[in-house]
């Protein structure tokens, strides 16, 4: 006599040879609507996939370059060498942000040599001194912004798809549950039988907007926090460096 354990395997063969529960089949013989939200959402989801696989290299390479920057900085002490040095460091927000604070540094500096060539006992001297630093630091933040800016590109379509493409496959559920149950009345059976492939028909989509939703999310989520970082990162960097200015208009005096 065969045990009712080794029973359920043979059922379970049974009801999969008369009934196909395959996921792709289901879309398949889903409605034109159901269909035409499936392709939305696998576009929303190709796309999110790619979006995480591109910021994912951006940022590990941006932190790479920071890491590189920072011991290039605490190595070296000339400014000039550092410049040099960050040139090629081109995906790492803190060294642009020394490059715009390096160039605008010369600049000043120059200026204030020629004034002090011209004007030596002008005195404006200070205020020119603190107008020189203030030019550094709005040209330090402007960079800072920009680099903001490019870190954050795309991830407002993460954003996007992580609150939408839930309700978009609601959408095509609802809609497919809707012709499953018109379908059920024009055939005057309401039997488990006849309802129960509408409705797993439908409910796919809702599977494929949370497929969609959730690596979104959880993408999102964690380039936000990468970002964060690299803001105080950049703002640490921007006070430091202001200070060693800061400092060299102080020994220039």
């Amino acid at each position: 006599m065969m045990n009712w354990i080794d029973f359920i395997p043979v059922v379970i063969a049974q009801a999969g040879a008369e009934v196909e529960l395959g996921v792709f089949s289901m879309i398949l013989r889903a409605g034109l609507m159901v269909k035409g939200v499936m392709l939305v959402l696998l576009l929303m989801s190709v796309m999110t996939w790619a979006i995480i696989f591109y910021k994912w290299r951006m940022f590990a390479r941006a932190q790479s370059e920071n890491e590189r920057f920072h011991q290039l900085f605490l190595r070296q002490q000339k400014l000039s060498i550092i410049h040099d040095g960050a040139e090629g460091l081109t995906f790492s927000p803190v060294a642009s942000i020394f490059r715009a604070g390096y160039i605008e540094l010369i600049r000043v500096s120059k200026k204030r040599t020629e004034n002090s060539a011209h004007h030596s006992d002008d005195p404006t001297s200070i205020s020119t001194e603190i107008f020189g630093i203030e030019n550094i630091s709005r040209a330090m933040s402007k960079t800072s912004e920009t680099e903001l800016t490019r870190l954050e590109k795309a991830l407002p379509f993460l954003a996007t798809t992580g609150a939408t493409a839930p309700f978009i496959g609601l959408f095509g559920t609802v809609w497919g549950i809707m012709n499953a149950f018109r379908g059920i009345g024009l055939a005057g059976s309401a039997s488990l039988i006849s309802v129960a492939p509408g409705i797993s028909e439908a409910l796919v989509a809702t599977a494929g907007g949370l497929a969609a939703a959730i690596p979104a999310v959880v993408g999102y989520n964690y380039f936000i926090q990468k970002i964060r970082v690299c803001d105080n990162d950049m703002k640490t960097f921007t006070a430091e460096f202001l200070n060693i200015v800061e400092r060299h208009f102080r020994r220039k005096q």
